[in-house]
């Protein structure tokens, strides 16, 4: 019906005599919203200025009632407003489009939005030139200070770039940036001066303008829910809860809505409400954390309307079961603690949480795609056993370290679906120094999830540097056009001198590169917006610094080198003996019979920095980093 709709409003608008150019643009847009189309002009899109990473696009979209106007762009043809979106300021718009890839056709309209319709321009397509060595010669090396310290105090935030990032999480919103949020910590605690969930975004995932908290305080009905529960255990309410503001997960559910995921710890303990010091341990365990959401249609506005509670710490140990027979008392009253969220929309248009650290293990819980909030009613947080949990709502435990143990070094779970496979990263250790990043997977969203356990990231040292530490608690996040990130803090070692520098954290954006076997690797420099200049096997030939990443529990793996000589042999380092091989199309380097994923990336040790190639695998459950000297 609709394809009759828009045939027969092209033959009228034929008989009208309007021009084909407006005729293309109706054509185009019927959302199905219906009125207001017909007073709506827009122009067909002018490509200029195509380079291989970025175009200029120029249009007009003039009319009444526009809600938003701005182009659209996919490599696919006649775009929407549901695939990448920048938005203009004006009725004469002039749009850089940005983070390209080279050597691409893509497809671009022109758009003009009321309440009622979407009204687009003819399809326009452009193709982005391939990288030469030239742009390699013109790339600039990101200048910003790893160290800094000298610029972390509250009052220099507007120069933080990735200074002070601490457990983020990344989207990609309908106008082009990339959002990232945080757990409430920073080097000195200088966020506290400014709210909550603190914000930063980005269009280039190397440049970020902080954006500040996104809760001013904390929403009342923390306190109001927590001395609920308290009321049904017969304790006495807390009047002023000691909060922690943890861990947030922010995804795009649609277009205009956003939703993020916080957690919010309260330490206090269970039997006094007395607040968590070694004075005040009163031989119980400390109080639950809760889960609330938020939502806006507008990231960038930084402007979050709060939805309230979604879940909270359960037991299994039914409602006073909280006794601690001391402070080295390690087995936990809650099975399942309500924190480090992660949000999923699987392919099938369902909607889940996955959250839980420390305790027993990760839990599931499906969601109302309409609310937000659990799909069904939720009861008593506390039954006998954890299948009566799972009946009050609380969730499927999906992934556990140790089964049996009530105090695992696990947390973080952040999920995302690739191929066929809901892949699963986590968090192990502990976040000063052992911190390292674990992967398994599943086909179903709610498990069973397997795997090797690999060891993705690890305290690490290349040449010429003090190395980084506690590189874990991730989030995982594509572009929209197939490529992948990591994003996480990552720690200078204690060996690093100065005042605290194992308190210095910084943000690390790194791209993920997808294995024939299907598992990810993460490479190990950080992301700088390096050429995609096409790799040569002449280029692999020479010396690497090569990296093992086998598990050592806080310890840093040091580089050593390995050669590669021109005839495909192996002549130094730990695979000597071996040969190599590489694949230009697929970027794949085969060493010693281990499959490596080869890219260029800046080399951040070297001064001045520069840019270099650099490769990451794995084999078994182990893998391997790589850098060209």
């Amino acid at each position: 019906m609709k394809r009759m709709n828009k045939f027969l409003g092209w033959i009228s608008c034929l008989m009208m005599a309007v021009t084909l150019v407006a005729c293309g643009g109706d054509d185009a847009s019927d959302d199905g919203g219906g009125g207001g189309g017909s007073a709506l002009n827009v122009t067909n899109p002018v490509v200029s200025a195509v380079t291989s990473s970025s175009a200029q696009v120029s249009a007009t979209a003039t009319g009444a009632g526009i809600t938003s106007r701005g182009v659209v762009y996919s490599t696919s043809a006649n775009p929407t407003i549901n695939d990448t979106k920048v938005t203009g300021t004006s009725a004469n718009m002039t749009i850089t489009l940005a983070s390209l890839q080279a050597s691409t056709t893509y497809h671009v309209r022109a758009y003009a939005q009321t309440s009622a319709t979407v009204k687009y321009s003819d399809d326009v397509t452009f193709t982005t030139a391939a990288t030469t060595t030239s742009d390699l010669d013109s790339w600039t090396a990101p200048t910003y200070n790893d160290d800094y310290r000298s610029i972390a105090a509250w009052s220099q935030r507007a120069k933080w770039n990735l200074a002070n990032v601490h457990d983020p999480s990344v989207m990609k919103a309908e106008d082009g940036y990339y959002y990232m949020y945080q757990t409430d910590a920073s080097y000195g605690n200088a966020h506290e001066a400014g709210g909550h969930f603190h914000c930063r975004r980005s269009t280039d995932l190397v440049n970020w303008e902080y954006l500040g908290g996104t809760m001013p305080s904390a929403p009342s009905w923390v306190k109001d829910k927590l001395n609920e529960i308290r009321n049904k255990q017969g304790l006495d309410p807390i009047a002023n809860p000691q909060y922690g503001f943890w861990a947030p997960c922010v995804r795009k559910v649609k277009n205009g809505l956003y939703r993020m995921y916080y957690s919010i710890v309260v330490d206090n303990y269970i039997k006094t409400g007395k607040a968590n010091t070694t004075a005040n341990f009163d031989n119980s365990w400390t109080e639950r954390a809760f889960i609330g959401m938020m939502e806006t249609s507008d990231p960038g506005s930084n402007n979050w309307q709060d939805k309230g509670f979604v879940i909270c710490s359960s037991s299994d140990k039914g409602k006073d079961g909280w006794t601690r027979s001391n402070a080295n008392n390690w087995d936990g009253y809650f099975y399942f603690n309500a924190i480090d969220p992660t949000f999923v929309i699987t392919p099938e248009g369902q909607h889940w949480l996955i959250y839980g650290s420390w305790h027993s293990g990760f839990a599931a819980v499906q969601l109302n795609p309409e609310t937000g909030k659990t799909i069904t009613e939720l009861g008593d947080p506390w039954a006998s056993s954890a299948a009566g949990l799972a009946e009050n709502g609380y969730g499927k435990r999906i992934w556990t370290r140790t089964d049996g143990s009530r105090w695992q070094g696990s947390e973080a779970p952040e999920i995302v679906y690739h191929d066929g496979y809901y892949y699963l990263f986590m968090a192990y250790d502990g976040l000063d120094v052992p911190y390292n990043t674990r992967i398994a997977r599943s086909q179903t969203i709610d498990g069973t999830y397997t795997g090797q356990e690999t060891v993705l990231t690890h305290p690490y040292k290349f040449a010429n540097s003090q190395g980084w530490v506690g590189i874990a608690h991730c989030a995982v996040f594509d572009d929209g056009q197939g490529n992948y990130f990591y994003a996480s803090q990552q720690r200078f070692p204690t060996t690093a001198g100065g005042n605290a520098p194992n308190a210095v954290m910084l943000g690390g954006v790194r791209s993920i590169q997808w294995l024939s076997n299907g598992w990810p690797v993460v490479m190990p420099e950080r992301y700088a917006a390096v050429p995609k200049v096409a790799i040569t096997a002449d280029e692999i030939a020479g010396t690497w610094e090569h990296i093992d990443l086998g598990y050592k529990y806080g310890e840093m793996k040091e580089s050593s080198t390995m050669t590669f000589a021109a005839d495909g042999t192996i002549t130094d380092g730990v695979w000597k003996g071996g040969k190599w091989s590489f694949n230009a199309t697929t970027n794949t380097l085969t060493a010693n019979g281990v499959e490596l994923k080869v890219q260029r990336e800046c080399d951040w040790e070297a001064s001045p920095r520069k840019h270099t190639l650099v490769y990451a695998g794995l084999n078994g459950a182990k893998s391997y980093w790589g850098k060209k000297k």
